[in-house]
C-alpha cells in the first residue's frame, strides 16, 4: 500500500543516525523511521538487549505476564502516578486504546457520549480509527466511511478546543 512517494533507493543498512543504499551510498537519516527511531539505527545496548531477552522469551502472547513486561508496567505505573498499564506494539494502538477507553467512560458515564476533538494536520497512526482521528491533508476522502465521532479544531487554538466542547465530548 502506497503511504508516500519513494526515491528509487533500497537502503541495506543503517547505524547511528546513517543510512546505507545497496550502493553503498552513505545518507543523514533525518527521518529515523519517521521518528520512531529516537536511539538511532542499531544501537549496541538495544541490540544487546534484544538478544539476551530473545534468547530467554520472545513473545508469549498478552495472554501471559513475564517478567520484563511487569517490571517495566510496575516502573511506569510508579512515574505517572497511575495504577494500570496498557502495553501495546505501536503509537496506533496506544491511540487506539486511549480512543476506547474514552469512548468506554462516554458510555458508562455521559450518556453514550463518545466524541473526541483533534487537531487539524496531527497524526495519530494508520489503523482506521486512527485514521479518521488525524488531521492529516489529503487523507479527507481515504479508506471511507470514516469511524465517526471526530471533531477536528485548528492545530494550537484553545479557543476553537473550547468552543467545540459540549455534552458529547468524552476527550480532547
Amino acid at each position: 500500500m502506497k503511504i508516500a512517494e519513494r526515491p528509487p533507493i533500497v537502503m541495506v543498512k543503517g547505524a547511528g543516525s546513517w543510512l546505507w543504499d545497496r550502493d553503498g551510498t552513505r545518507y543523514l537519516d533525518f527521518v529515523q523511521g519517521w521518528a520512531v527511531n529516537c536511539l538511532g539505527h542499531s544501537p549496541r545496548v538495544v541490540l544487546d538487549a534484544l538478544a539476551a531477552q530473545g534468547a530467554q522469551l520472545m513473545n508469549c502472547s498478552p495472554a501471559y505476564y513475564n517478567e520484563p513486561m511487569a517490571k517495566l508496567a510496575t516502573r511506569l505505573a510508579e512515574a505517572s502516578g497511575l495504577d494500570q498499564v496498557f502495553l501495546c506494539n505501536s503509537g496506533a494502538e496506544a491511540n487506539e486504546g486511549a480512543i476506547k477507553l474514552a469512548r468506554k467512560w462516554g458510555a458508562r458515564h455521559r450518556t453514550g457520549a463518545f466524541e473526541i476533538i483533534t487537531m487539524e494536520h496531527a497524526f495519530h497512526g494508520r489503523t482506521l480509527a486512527t485514521m479518521s482521528a488525524s488531521g492529516k491533508p489529503g487523507w479527507g476522502t481515504l479508506f471511507e466511511p470514516k469511524v465517526p465521532g471526530f471533531r477536528k479544531v485548528p492545530l494550537g487554538d484553545l479557543d476553537a478546543v473550547a468552543r467545540a466542547i459540549d455534552e458529547r465530548t468524552v476527550a480532547v
